[in-house]
């Protein structure tokens, strides 16, 4: 702040400039809020007026206009009925003419028909919440309601009501959906943790690069059981896999037994190795956090398989030696695993990706970001329902991997371990 301008604002001060600013201010900010409110009124009413409009039109095409003979008529008008449409973020009742067959019958209008067969509703509720907005605080983030029109649905237990009834349904039809001819080329598999309660998710990467949430799985913990069961159910719901399978997991003993016992030699394992490398971060002192962490990167980033399990042998051999024996076996546990993508020759960028489990990580923070604001988890059913729809949310904003167009390299590299495995 240079001088001349503390000079100044010291002057205002003095004066009573800043009161002064504030009273001219408050007007102008007052006159915004109700030029909105008149604007919003304004759109309201013509909007319903509109729809007035359309509805009369469509009752004089079944029926023609009122009061005129009609020799060979087919339908009659039968007076108005008060029907329920989602306008705003909530149901306004509005009136609709009724058209009544001559041979009997009540015809529905066809804009009713339409506007009935759309759940806008629903829509709103979804966003509103996966934005933060409670169920509690719903009615207060909408926009003013109609004048002189009745409303409905916008309340704490209609919107409960109406998110429970359709979570349950599009879990459903997300997580009993058959399977086949999905031609998964790789899957990810990976665990968080949800109000004390293990969820376990599956993303399956499809030949064209696409990602596909497949199943979920609660259970106490991350145990072979619930893992077995999830593998086991996307089998009966018809994943075919022709051949062998890049399995891309964190590490988990469950996890990995559970891919042994259902896919057997069909899964060719990739553990993730930035898990490895926090593993190793748990046990090594701090001051040589940054070494370890360099000769990973290093080790990982080799042009080949051999060259890799050289550098990390003696990185073991090196911790060894000062002392960080616990360290060590870690790094040597599971260590072939971690250099599958190497062995596999594939391209940098698919390497990079299939190396660890950041893809899913991605989906399991959209998962922790919409129960965030959950503070009382009833039972395992609410968890289910937030959690499947926190998975819906993070599918609709997959998209395709990057490299997709080189993911024929990896397919050619699973059927050469196919073939190579045949002929041994």
């Amino acid at each position: 702040m240079t001088k001349r301008t503390a000079e100044a604002q010291r002057t205002q001060a003095e004066n009573g400039a800043g009161p002064a600013l504030a009273h001219l201010v408050e007007p102008m900010l007052a006159g915004m809020t109700t030029t909105r409110q008149h604007l919003l009124a304004w759109v309201h009413a013509h909007g319903l007026a509109a729809l007035d409009a359309v509805f009369r039109d469509e009752a004089m095409v079944l029926a023609g206009a009122k009061g005129r003979h009609q020799a060979q008529r087919t339908h009659y008008h039968w007076g108005t009925a008060p029907t329920e449409l989602t306008f705003g973020g909530r149901r306004v009742q509005v009136r609709r003419p009724r058209v009544r067959r001559t041979a009997g019958g009540e015809a529905l209008l066809p804009s009713v028909a339409a506007f009935r067969d759309r759940d806008p509703l629903t829509a709103r509720m979804m966003q509103q919440l996966l934005a933060g907005v409670s169920m509690r605080e719903y009615e207060g983030s909408l926009e003013a309601r109609p004048l002189g029109r009745r409303t409905r649905s916008s309340s704490k237990s209609a919107v409960s009501r109406a998110v429970v009834r359709r979570t349950r349904q599009r879990l459903q039809e997300q997580l009993t959906r058959r399977l086949e001819g999905l031609e998964v080329v790789a899957l990810f598999m990976d665990g968080l943790v949800v109000a004390q309660q293990t969820v376990i998710v599956v993303v399956g990467i499809t030949r064209d690069g696409h990602k596909e949430p497949l199943g979920l799985r609660l259970g106490s913990t991350e145990n072979a059981v619930v893992c077995t069961d999830l593998l086991q159910d996307l089998l009966t719901r018809g994943l075919a896999l022709d051949g062998r399978v890049l399995c891309v997991i964190d590490g988990g003993k469950g996890l990995r037994k559970a891919l042994g016992d259902v896919l057997g030699d069909a899964a060719i394992v990739q553990r993730c190795q930035l898990h490895k490398g926090r593993n190793l971060d748990a046990l090594v002192p701090k001051a040589r956090h940054a070494y370890v962490r360099a000769m990973l990167r290093r080790a990982y980033r080799a042009s080949s398989a051999a060259a890799a399990r050289r550098q990390l042998t003696a990185l073991a051999t090196w911790l060894e030696r000062n002392g960080q024996a616990d360290a060590a076996a870690s790094l040597r546990e599971g260590l072939e695993e971690t250099l599958t993508v190497l062995k596999l020759g594939l391209p940098p960028g698919l390497r990079r990706f299939f190396a660890t489990t950041n893809c899913i990580e991605n989906l399991i923070g959209t998962l922790r970001h919409v129960t965030r604001n959950i503070k009382r988890w009833r039972d395992g059913d609410m968890r289910r329902r937030w959690i499947g729809l926190g998975l819906l949310r993070a599918a609709e904003r997959f998209r395709r991997i990057k490299r997709h167009g080189e993911l024929g390299a990896l397919v050619t590299a699973l059927a050469a371990a196919t073939a190579s495995e045949r002929a041994a």
